[in-house]
């Protein structure tokens, strides 16, 4: 199996930019493979190869015995109470060639592809599409102030696992959401936070000066405007400041 991760990892590499491609894939395959049931065979496959989508609009392929066997060997993909990708990628201690950098990029898209399967492929597409819109525009935020950076990169495919995941708690009844209060006056100060931050930043760069600072400030802007445009209730509003701010803290 370790031949077809590394496989798996260099076309995820290679597919770490296209933040802002999207599109819905096709289920998985269930199995009625009798090898060793467990728990989780019903999730196996008997198609000799298994095409998995991302949502970078692209696709890669597992031999049905490398999709077997992470089937087999992660359960943790396929538990009742599902937790956030970092907690599980952490926790498991047989990486099985997801140790590097970009297999934890593979790890996460892994996640992301099973999750979407119990979430529901069809039934939550638009909401998993926004999401990520969300997310890689904060991703490219911090990516531009930054002036790049490897961490960005592996973001953009990471962000699969931790969208899937916040669509595992969205609220999948209507008379479960509590709050549906008017957002506006604190997604305008969300929204503010942004463009004050960014300002501060460029205005501390010594990379950039005159004009230039202006119109780095204006590009980066332009991500703002569409986060502004993506928020439109409670939970994204909610998702999108949880995600900042736990992963692009810095001094």
């Amino acid at each position: 199996m370790r031949k077809s991760l590394y496989i798996l990892c260099l076309f995820l590499l290679s597919c770490e930019n296209q933040s802002d491609k999207t599109s819905v894939q096709e289920g998985i395959i269930l199995s009625d493979n009798t090898k060793e049931e467990t728990e989780n065979s019903i999730y196996r496959t008997n198609e000799d190869t298994v095409f998995i989508g991302i949502e970078t609009g692209e696709s890669f392929k597992l031999t049905k015995e490398d999709f077997n066997e992470i089937v087999d060997n992660h359960p943790e993909f396929f538990q009742e109470f599902t937790e956030n990708p970092d907690q599980l990628y952490y926790n498991n201690n047989d990486k099985d060639g997801f140790g590097s950098e970009v297999g934890q990029d593979s790890y996460y898209a892994l996640y992301a592809y099973f999750l979407k399967q119990k979430n529901g492929v069809e039934e939550y597409s638009e909401q998993r599409k926004k999401i990520i819109d969300i997310y890689s525009k904060i991703n490219s935020i911090f990516g531009h102030l930054q002036y790049g950076g490897t961490y960005f990169g592996h973001q953009y495919t990471r962000i699969l696992g931790y969208a899937e995941y916040s669509i595992y708690l969205l609220p999948k009844d209507k008379n479960d959401f509590v709050k549906t209060y008017d957002i506006t006056k604190q997604k305008n100060l969300y929204i503010k936070s942004l463009y004050q931050l960014i300002s501060d930043e460029i205005n501390i760069d010594s990379n950039t000066f005159g004009k230039n600072k202006i119109e780095r400030k204006n590009v980066i802007n332009v991500f703002v405007n569409q986060i502004d445009s993506l928020i439109t209730d409670n939970f994204y509003l909610q998702r999108a400041q949880e995600f900042q701010y736990s992963h692009y803290e810095y001094y």
